[in-house]
């Protein structure tokens, strides 16, 4: 995990043009596995930490990270949910609220980054994460249930997708009670992708202890 601090002792219109300078490039032509990937992820994952100590940067970093939440490189993707990790840190309220924008009205990309930002066990110990994480689950899964048999095939899709296939688990390790509720009912929409999503997630480690649940979920799922 790349761990970056904003320093308090560079002048901020210094720091915000040396980032700046780090995502110069156009997010759409970097290439996975270049040099220009991580040059970009290390701009991004900055902003976050430097957005995280000083508000006002705030709404404008929220803005780039949703712009570079959509990257196909997945080195970047990962920058956005480590920056937004640093944000749900320092802002819960104010970084939830745009998640859950970005749940709602974002492409597939957008809402990956959106529950997987929020799926991480050290953010998920208050009632106030727990809460947001489940409302943001519930949201992207509703919108990938209705989502048309030809938007399936695409790679954002398959990407949302496999996050789901991790992120559903973490949440309900949080907060059992509502989790599992959450993933019964997905469980009778016979969606044959809330359905691997729902068996993927079965097999982590992290719901093993819940024997009474899983059993139940297993049933629906058989």
């Amino acid at each position: 995990m790349i761990r970056v601090a904003c320093p308090d002792h560079v002048p901020t219109w210094n720091l915000r043009s040396l980032l700046n300078y780090f995502i110069s490039d156009d997010y759409k032509k970097v290439v996975s596995n270049t040099p220009a990937e991580f040059v970009v992820l290390s701009g991004v994952v900055a902003f976050g930490a430097c957005a995280a100590a000083l508000p006002k940067w705030r709404s404008e970093v929220f803005e780039l990270l949703d712009q570079f939440a959509s990257s196909t490189c997945w080195r970047v993707r990962q920058g956005v949910e480590r920056a937004f990790q640093r944000l749900l840190i320092a802002a819960p309220q104010e970084t939830i609220n745009y998640l859950a924008i970005m749940a709602a009205r974002g492409n597939y990309y957008q809402q990956r980054a959106s529950i997987a930002a929020i799926a991480e066990p050290s953010l998920l110990f208050s009632s106030q994460t727990q809460q947001a994480g489940l409302s943001i689950l519930t949201i992207i899964l509703e919108r990938l249930h209705s989502a048309p048999a030809f938007d399936r095939k695409r790679e954002d899709f398959r990407v949302l997708r496999q996050t789901l296939g991790y992120a559903v688990s973490v949440i309900t390790a949080a907060a059992p009670e509502r989790g599992f509720a959450l993933m019964r009912t997905c469980a009778t929409w016979g969606d044959t992708d809330i359905v691997w999503i729902l068996r993927e997630n079965l097999k982590k480690k992290r719901l093993a202890r819940f024997v009474e649940y899983t059993a139940q979920l297993s049933e629906l799922l058989a």
